[in-house]
C-alpha cells in the first residue's frame, strides 16, 4: 500500500509516496480503498507552525469502498460508498471510524464526495449547532471564497440565511452570486463595517464567520448585530489574536465561541455526523445543491495542489484524485 507524505523544508513543500504495512480495521472502523481525498488549508497551515521538517502523512478527509469492517461496525458493510474525516488520507487505503463515516448518495461522484466531510460538518457546527442561524437573519463570511466560505454559503441559503462575503477576488465574488452571495465585499482588510451595516439596513450580521483571522477580528465585532454570534474558524492571515471591544461585547450582548474537532469526543463527532447526515445529505440527493470544486489534482502531483491553494488560486475545494 501507498501512502503520500509532506514534508517542508527550508520553508518550501515536497512530496514523496512510499510503501507502508497493510491496514487493519479497529474495533470500530472501516478499511477502505481511497478513491478521492480533500486538501485542508487548516491542515498545511498546523503543519507550517509545527516547524517539523519530518515527513507527514496528509489527508484529513477521504471518500472510497468499504474493504473490510471491524467486529464492532454497525450501519456499514463491505462495498459501501463512504466518506468521512481520517487520517493519513493521502493513499490507497485509509481507516475510518464509524462515528466520523457518512453513506455517499448515489448523486455524487467520488471527487464531489472528497469535498464534503470537513468543510460540511464544521459549516454545520458552527452554523446551526452553534451559530443557530434562522431565516432571514443576515451572515457574514470573511474569506467567502474558501472552501469553508462556499460550503457556509450554500448552506445557510438552504436555511433562508441572507449572506455577506469578503474576498479579495471581485472574479470570485462574481461566481459566487450564482450559489446566492446576496452581498460580496471585494477586500482582505479590516474595512467591511460600513458596507455590512448598509446591506442591513443598520441591522449588523447576526452570525459571522470569521476565518480570516485577528486582522478582521474587531471589524468583525463592530459589525455584529444585537444579541449576534461570532464564529472562529481559522486564521488564514496567521494572526491569532486581536483587539476585543469589551463594551461591545457587554452592552450588545455578543456570543463569541471557536470551532473545532480537535478536542471532541467521539460522541460530540457523532452528533454532528448524525445532524448532517439528517439534515444536509438530503440535499445532495434532490440536487438543490453540490459541493464546489476549484481544482482536482492526481495524487503524483500533491506538491501541485498543495501550491495552488498558498495561491488562493481556487474558489472552493480542491481534491486530490486519480478518478477520471
Amino acid at each position: 500500500m501507498r501512502r503520500h507524505y509532506v514534508q517542508i523544508l527550508d520553508g518550501k513543500i515536497h512530496t514523496k509516496s512510499q510503501e507502508v504495512p497493510p491496514l487493519s480495521p479497529g474495533n470500530s472502523q472501516l478499511l477502505v480503498q481511497v478513491r478521492a481525498a480533500g486538501l485542508n488549508r487548516g491542515e498545511l497551515l498546523a503543519l507550517r507552525r509545527s516547524g517539523s521538517q519530518d515527513p507527514v502523512a496528509m489527508g484529513w478527509e477521504a471518500a472510497g469502498e468499504v474493504l473490510e469492517t471491524g467486529p464492532e461496525c454497525r450501519g456499514f458493510r463491505v462495498g459501501d460508498r463512504v466518506m468521512g474525516r481520517c487520517e493519513a488520507g493521502f493513499a490507497d487505503q485509509v481507516l475510518i471510524d464509524t462515528h466520523d463515516a457518512m453513506l455517499v448518495p448515489d448523486s455524487l461522484s467520488w471527487i464531489q464526495a472528497a469535498a464534503v466531510p470537513i468543510v460540511t460538518l464544521v459549516v454545520y457546527d458552527m452554523l446551526v449547532m452553534q451559530g443557530h442561524l434562522a431565516a432571514g437573519e443576515w451572515l457574514l463570511v470573511t474569506g467567502v471564497s474558501s472552501g469553508v466560505g462556499v460550503a457556509a454559503l450554500q448552506l445557510a441559503k438552504s436555511l433562508g440565511a441572507r449572506v455577506i462575503g469578503t474576498s479579495g477576488s471581485r472574479e470570485k465574488l462574481a461566481a459566487l452570486a450564482a450559489y446566492g452571495l446576496d452581498c460580496g465585499i471585494p477586500t482582505r482588510q479590516p474595512d467591511f463595517h460600513e458596507t455590512v451595516m448598509t446591506a442591513t439596513q443598520g441591522h449588523g450580521a447576526d452570525l459571522v464567520v470569521n476565518i480570516v483571522g485577528g486582522s478582521v477580528l474587531a471589524e468583525c465585532v463592530r459589525s455584529m448585530a444585537y444579541q449576534g454570534r461570532l464564529a472562529t474558524v481559522g486564521y488564514l492571515d496567521g494572526i491569532t489574536s486581536g483587539p476585543l471591544d469589551l463594551a461591545a461585547l457587554h452592552s450588545q450582548r455578543l456570543h463569541l465561541f471557536g470551532v473545532s474537532a480537535k478536542r471532541q469526543s467521539p460522541a460530540q463527532r457523532q452528533a454532528i455526523v448524525q445532524g448532517v447526515t439528517r439534515d444536509v445529505l438530503p440535499l445532495f440527493v434532490n440536487e438543490r445543491t453540490r459541493p464546489v470544486i476549484g481544482h482536482v489534482f492526481p495524487f503524483a502531483q500533491l506538491a501541485d495542489a498543495i501550491v495552488s491553494m498558498e495561491a488562493n488560486d481556487q474558489t472552493g475545494k480542491i481534491v486530490l484524485s486519480d478518478q477520471a
